[in-house]
């Protein structure tokens, strides 16, 4: 079991908010003044500042990512079997790839060995470029093939380097996207600092760095920040294309680096769809959105070797009956209030209808079951009937596919970010449906455009996107927590956008009779650089010596020591300690032919491979039905079956060796029924373990639980299986091999 233990060794200025007046003040002879000019300047100044603080700020958190990744493992210091081992469960089995083509003997046999894998799922071959998303890796190690620097950086530092600067990427996005919708890049640095501050629940890339989430979220960060940019008005038809384009590519990219990517798009198509629906966005440009949605999940498709699972998804089905619908009924925004309601009802059913429709066709015709796992996990997830079934179970019992603890709220409140937040999701929100009610009641009478006049410059088509995206991927998060990364990033930008925009600020001003353009001015500017200064105290507060000596600050300038518990951390030195597993690996490696399989956990297995190279059962990518199934099988270790059933189905799976997991046979992180051992004997139809209920229809099983009665080395088990490694946390046992 690995473990971490204690080494023993000023303000800029800021771009104008509103629109440039298109009328010139122009004097009786017709000269121009010099303010128009000078306007131009402090704006290219401002842009130049802000670019300048966003940029610093992305580097600044690869930096800190890095570093805090280099204290917790000490991974410089460590061996390289150590270094593998730190990426643990589908990480490892991911970074293995990358491996594969390193060590192969060209690019084209690098190439050959992944699209005619045999051994990753034994007695298989399988494609890994079309089951997996790994062109990140096959990208990267050709990159490290070609370029001069093999004797200057090792292959695993260039791989994560690159993984921390891609954090860079994603802050500058998520700074660019907070300044589009405020108009100021003191959003821009409210949103970073308060995605640094809050880093426990924005980002755990120091920790999983080849998680396909790390690739893939800095695209999909690009890609909200293209279409914030898209949506605004009055752009010009060559801005309009170059950023489509954007879109296209950050969509493309995002799509080809994360399997669920689907699904997050799905949410991203079905906020468009709404928003279009209340007339909130020009429908055009949602069109365009649609088809590029489309169009990047087909390239990624037909890169992946025409994976099913991309062409059975609802995203496509969904996209594809909203072109269809807005095709038949062309006169949706038109008409009277209950007029537009009826059309608007009759229209989300037909796009219902057809999406069920065109994904049931699809799946039948390509006999698709690949993504059935997810939709059992959902349907028992929301209450919709208790499941026996072993692989909605494994997700339902896994803390990560949880609820959202409530402590998250109050670590991102610590920071003021979730007071922020909400306060500015209220005003929004509020704006939002006063507007959609306009929108579909269409009346023109003056007095009631007056009333309306302070929420329609609070809701801009961008703000309404983002709105919406935050809402919903909110509600994402809420229900799941390993998708709280997608909301919490998003919800920095929201809360600073909100401070920092003219629009709420006048709304709220408005409402309270206290208005003008001067005060409004001088509030959005104040309370972020207040906030700023409170997050600095706070922390100063708790962790004043250690930052004012590295950044050079002194008792006199307090606030140049910002950087909340950043140097607290950094000054905490731990190392990479697992005894256990790198004794294991060494003795694989020293005592096992290139060519056996090992049978055993996904988690380990995915170690087995990266660290040996040798073949296995089965792996951590679940997104396929016949490994599932496999893995069930393979599991049957930890069940209550007889030596005899254990043995035969491992080597129908031609298993060598099997590793038994003393973690995982006597498990207590997990209570009662959602133990391994537990999921195993309800789907065997079992009574579990352990004082507690169990359903009437279960039975007492006829065997004792393999993985216990094996280390009793009766002479039914040794008949099969032969003890050659043991420590304490693993047992590997040798399969003889009867004829």
């Amino acid at each position: 079991m690995t473990t971490v233990r204690q080494r023993r060794v000023g303000k800029g200025t800021e771009a104008a908010e509103d629109q440039p007046s298109e009328e010139k003040n122009v004097k009786p002879d017709g000269k121009i003044l010099s303010d128009h000019t000078g306007g131009k300047l402090w704006n290219i100044l401002s842009i130049t500042v802000g670019g300048i603080v966003a940029i610093s700020l992305g580097l600044l958190t690869s930096v800190y990512v890095a570093t805090l990744h280099e204290n917790d493992l000490w991974f410089s210091n460590i061996k390289e079997v150590e270094r593998e081992i730190s990426f643990r469960t589908e990480c490892g089995l991911y970074y293995s790839y990358y491996k594969q083509m390193i060590q192969a003997a060209s690019i084209q046999q690098g190439l050959h060995g992944l699209v005619y894998d045999n051994k990753t799922e034994s007695v298989r071959t399988i494609n890994i470029l079309e089951r997996m998303n790994v062109y990140q890796e096959v990208f990267l190690s050709i990159l490290y093939r070609i370029l001069p620097i093999q004797q200057y950086l090792e292959p695993v530092y260039f791989y994560i380097y690159t993984l921390f600067g891609l954090q860079a990427v994603y802050v500058i996005a998520l700074y660019v996207t907070s300044w589009l919708l405020s108009g100021t890049w003191l959003s821009g640095l409210l949103a970073a600092c308060w995605y640094i501050t809050n880093r426990i629940d924005t980002t755990r890339v120091e920790f999983t760095i080849p998680l396909r989430e790390n690739w893939a979220l800095p695209f999909f960060a690009v890609q909200i920040a293209a279409i914030t940019y898209l949506l605004r008005t009055h752009l010009q038809p060559v801005q309009e294309r170059l950023t489509l384009i954007a879109v296209f590519i950050a969509t493309f990219l995002f799509s080809l680096t994360w399997q669920f990517n689907q699904f997050m798009m799905l949410i991203q198509a079905l906020a468009l769809f709404i928003l279009d629906c209340f007339d909130m966005l020009p429908t055009a440009k949602v069109m365009w959105l649609y088809i590029i949605q489309i169009s990047g999940l087909l390239l990624v498709c037909v890169l992946q070797f025409f994976n099913s699972m991309i062409l059975g998804s609802l995203l496509i089905s969904f996209n594809t009956s909203v072109l269809i619908a807005r095709t038949i009924q062309k006169h949706l925004k038109k008409g009277s209030l209950l007029n537009r309601l009826g059309k608007l009802i009759f229209h989300v059913l037909l796009v219902l209808c057809f999406t069920l429709l065109i994904n049931k066709f699809i799946k039948k015709i390509l006999n698709l079951e690949s993504d059935e796992h997810i939709f059992k996990f959902l349907k028992a997830k929301f209450g919709f009937g208790a499941t026996r079934d072993f692989d909605a179970n494994l997700y339902l019992c896994e803390e990560a596919f949880g609820l959202l603890p409530l402590n998250t709220f109050s670590r991102l409140s610590a920071t003021l970010l979730f007071y922020v937040y909400i306060f500015v999701l209220f005003l929004m929100t509020v704006a939002a449906i006063v507007v959609a009610f306009r929108n579909l009641s269409g009346s023109n009478q003056v007095q009631f455009m007056e009333k309306m006049e302070e929420c329609t410059i609070t809701l801009k088509p961008d703000a309404a996107y983002n709105l919406l995206h935050t809402v919903l991927f909110g509600c994402l998060a809420l229900s799941t927590m390993r998708m709280k990364y997608l909301w919490t990033s998003h919800m920095c930008v929201f809360a600073s956008f909100g401070l920092c925009s003219t629009e709420v600020w006048k709304l709220v001003l408005k409402c309270i009779h206290l208005y003008t353009s001067q005060r409004t001015r001088v509030i959005k500017y104040s309370i972020p650089v207040i906030i700023l200064l409170y997050i600095s105290y706070k922390h100063i507060a708790q962790h004043t010596p250690m930052i004012g000596a590295v950044f050079g600050c002194t008792e006199e300038l307090p606030v140049c020591t910002f950087w909340p518990g950043i140097m607290d951390e950094l000054s905490e030195l731990r190392e990479f300690y697992d005894p256990d597993t790198v004794e294991l690996m060494n003795w694989i490696k020293s005592n096992t032919p290139n060519t056996a399989v090992f049978a055993g956990s996904m988690q380990l297995l995915a170690g087995v491979k990266l660290c040996t190279g040798r073949t296995l059962t089965n792996h951590p990518h679940y997104e396929d039905k016949n490994l599932r199934e496999r893995t069930k099988q393979i599991y049957q270790i930890y069940a209550k079956r007889s030596p005899e059933d254990v043995y035969q189905i491992l080597r129908s799976f031609g298993t060598d060796y099997v590793i038994l997991e003393d973690s995982i046979c006597y498990e207590r992180r997990h209570s009662r029924g959602c133990r391994l051992r537990d999921l195993l004997d309800i789907a065997n139809g079992h009574i579990m373990d352990g004082l507690g209920e169990n359903e009437p229809d279960l039975k007492p099983a006829l065997y004792p639980r393999f993985c216990e009665e094996i280390k009793k080395t009766l002479p039914s088990y040794t008949i099969h299986f032969t003890r050659v490694f043991q420590n304490k946390t693993f047992h590997v046992y040798k399969l003889a091999k009867h004829k």
